[in-house]
């Protein structure tokens, strides 16, 4: 791969604001130090220019690795991103449906005939993320009464937008919190460490902890599983770096399981929210199981999230699960750890 396809000597790396080994690994100095030894830089998204920073929903940039949501993960491979999947994470972050503490609201059965904010749609499928999640959030809850998204009356609540770059800096609900403040719905859907910390500030409760459902396919969202995806081009032309890429992050996983204070100190710069928020989001010793895969239960899980986006609008098209993941280069980190011991 020539330098200028690799956009001026520069790997480019972006995630999410959630737990993610790879991410620990670049806060830890292991990409640069790995790719140092190439004359390759590491570039981040969240500090790039506009104009790059968008590729974090599109996927349209050559020497791109991104670990993070799979709504837009998914949405960009339906409009032809040409990237593969590389690895899938479970990692449980506070799914929770939220009310006023008056509300009566305990158990999914409690939401039928009730109004439930739906994220307003943004300005294009990719950024349309926390509508998804807040979607395939009460279908999961209702689900697990025998109940549809047909029992509740969604009510559309504004949005921000969940942009990446310098000029993100957090603030606003994903999710609708505010609206639920003013008693113009009665629950809504939030996940992580941020929206927990802003629902707590408006005086909201759990009314229904989506985490505790043992069935993991009622958890199905965003982020469970999280893919990490790669430009197709970097992988055919060199998988090597693909796979330094895994292994740093294979490491980092191994590292965080024995570092709970340091991976919730990052978590908390990475969530752009405070220790009290991490510590509520990510619970059950989720700093043990960063490690990615792509074992047949999460490519069905991931499969069942793909099939909900599309049945609702989603996706532009259908994707084959199976034949997006790419098994070689986690095979291969998991071997080049191995001989490293």
């Amino acid at each position: 791969m020539s330098t200028r396809t690799l956009e001026q000597n520069r790997i480019w790396y972006t995630r999410c604001p959630v737990p993610t080994a790879s991410g620990l690994a670049y806060n830890l100095g292991w990409l640069a130090e790995e790719f140092a030894a190439e004359g390759l830089d590491v570039g981040v998204l969240q500090d790039a220019a506009p104009e790059i920073a968008a590729r974090h929903f599109d996927h349209r940039l050559v020497g791109l690795f991104r670990e993070g949501g799979n709504v837009p993960a998914l949405v960009a491979k339906s409009e032809g991103a040409p990237t593969r999947l590389i690895g899938l994470t479970w990692i449980d972050e506070s799914q929770v449906i939220v009310v006023r503490p008056d509300s009566g609201i305990t158990s999914p059965e409690h939401l039928a005939g009730r109004r439930v904010a739906l994220p307003a749609l943004a300005a294009d499928r990719a950024r349309s993320f926390p509508r998804a999640m807040a979607l395939h959030g009460f279908a999961g809850a209702l689900g697990t009464v025998g109940l549809s998204t047909s029992d509740v009356v969604f009510t559309e609540v504004p949005t921000g937008q969940g942009d990446v770059g310098p000029g993100d800096r957090g603030g606003g609900s994903l999710f609708g919190v505010e609206a639920l403040a003013r008693g113009d719905v009665d629950a809504v859907y939030i996940k992580g460490a941020q929206a927990a910390e802003q629902a707590a500030a408006h005086g909201l409760v759990i009314g229904i902890d989506l985490d505790s459902f043992a069935d993991r396919r009622f958890r199905v969202n965003n982020g469970t599983p999280r893919p990490i995806t790669v430009h197709e081009r970097i992988l055919a032309e060199r998988p090597d770096l693909v796979v330094r890429f895994l292994a740093q992050t294979l490491r980092a996983a191994d590292w965080a399981a024995g570092n709970l204070d340091r991976v919730r100190e990052i978590l908390a710069r990475e969530t752009r929210s405070g220790a009290e928020g991490v510590v509520a989001a990510y619970r059950d010793g989720f700093h043990k199981s960063l490690h990615p895969d792509l074992s047949a239960e999460r490519l069905d899980l991931l499969t069942r999230q793909k099939d909900f986006l599309l049945v609702h609008g989603f996706l532009a098209q259908d994707v084959d699960i199976r034949a997006w993941a790419a098994h070689e280069p986690l095979a291969e980190a998991v071997a080049l750890l191995e001989e490293g011991r």
